[in-house]
């Protein structure tokens, strides 16, 4: 069992690289809005608590099967201990089935997540951000607010990558981490 964690700042491409790293792997995908969207149309607002239910609900299910491995997309705040703590619960879910762990890190300047943030397969897969300039607000705001790109040696996982996606289509990002892990 493997688990993948895609993380990165809003807009850089994490859902994208997954769906193509799904492509060239035996891996399934699971971004952070296959939670998050279904979520707002039942609830009609972000509610924590469900999310928090549903992708916990996945994560134990999954891990227990006998599937190749899970990638999951997740925004993480590295100055919230809070995020710290998720990312910690959900490492501990996979490795009581001794899954191998590894944290891909994409990085993009602003302008480029920007372009992103308008992407067909984008708002395609995430009715929250169809609202091209509550979105863009979103990601401006965020990047503000919270610390998303990670200080060198912070993380310090053995199968950790950063990757720069500024001039990388999500197929070439998908397969250097498919090289690079050997997934």
């Amino acid at each position: 069992m493997k688990l993948v964690f895609l993380i990165g700042d809003a807009a850089v491409g994490k859902m994208t690289v997954g769906q193509e790293l799904m492509k060239i792997t035996d891996l399934r995908l699971f971004h952070n809005h296959m939670s998050i969207e279904p979520a707002i149309e039942i609830f009609g607002e972000f509610n924590h608590e469900i999310i928090r239910r549903w992708r916990h609900d996945v994560f134990e299910v999954f891990a227990a099967s006998d599937k190749y491995g899970l990638i999951f997309t997740y925004m993480w705040a590295f100055d919230m201990p809070s995020d710290w703590a998720y990312v910690k619960y959900v490492m501990d879910i996979f490795e009581k089935h001794d899954a191998d762990i590894y944290f891909i890190e994409l990085i993009a300047s602003k302008e480029t997540r920007l372009k992103r943030n308008k992407t067909e397969n984008r708002l395609k897969h995430k009715a929250s951000k169809r609202d091209l300039e509550a979105s863009e607000q979103r990601v401006l705001r965020d990047d503000g607010k919270y610390r998303l790109v990670s200080n060198p040696g912070e993380i310090t996982h053995p199968n950790y990558l950063r990757i720069d996606t500024d001039h990388l289509e999500a197929s070439e990002t998908a397969k250097i981490i498919k090289k690079h892990f050997d997934l």
